[in-house]
């Protein structure tokens, strides 16, 4: 059990950004599914939307609970905001364009395409705001 504790403690960054990427992860794949699938919205807008959705819901939480970070002020909260936004945007057009070339090109279900993208968004995410937005 002690080791256990030592490696918690020793990755505590990392394990808690999983946890919180999978949600995050959720976040986009259901409000895909929900606008692409149930409600018909075309594929791209509802990629659109669910990738907005899951950035707001990454950036409280990768702020409060990952990265720990706290803003002095307001300015310095909005430096991290438009980092983290700027960042996953760049992360964001990776995700278009690969939904784009798999379901338009290579013809994957949309559901399916999505699930693919979000193994390396969720990489690249961590990279951008471990040394980038939120470093100490």
């Amino acid at each position: 059990m002690e080791f256990l504790k030592k490696m918690f403690f020793k990755y505590e960054e990392a394990i808690i950004y999983l946890v919180f990427g999978v949600l995050t992860t959720l976040v986009n794949i259901v409000v895909f599914y929900l606008m692409d699938t149930v409600l018909g919205v075309q594929y791209l807008i509802a990629n659109a939307v669910a990738i907005v959705l899951s950035i707001l819901f990454a950036f409280f939480t990768n702020k409060k609970y990952v990265f720990k970070s706290t803003s002095e002020n307001v300015q310095s909260w909005l430096k991290e905001f438009i980092l983290f936004c700027g960042f996953r945007a760049v992360s964001g057009v990776f995700d278009m364009l690969s939904m784009w070339i798999l379901v338009d090109f290579i013809s994957f279900d949309t559901n399916i395409a999505k699930i693919a993208t979000q193994f390396i968004v969720v990489v690249l995410n961590y990279f951008f705001s471990k040394f980038f937005v939120f470093k100490k």
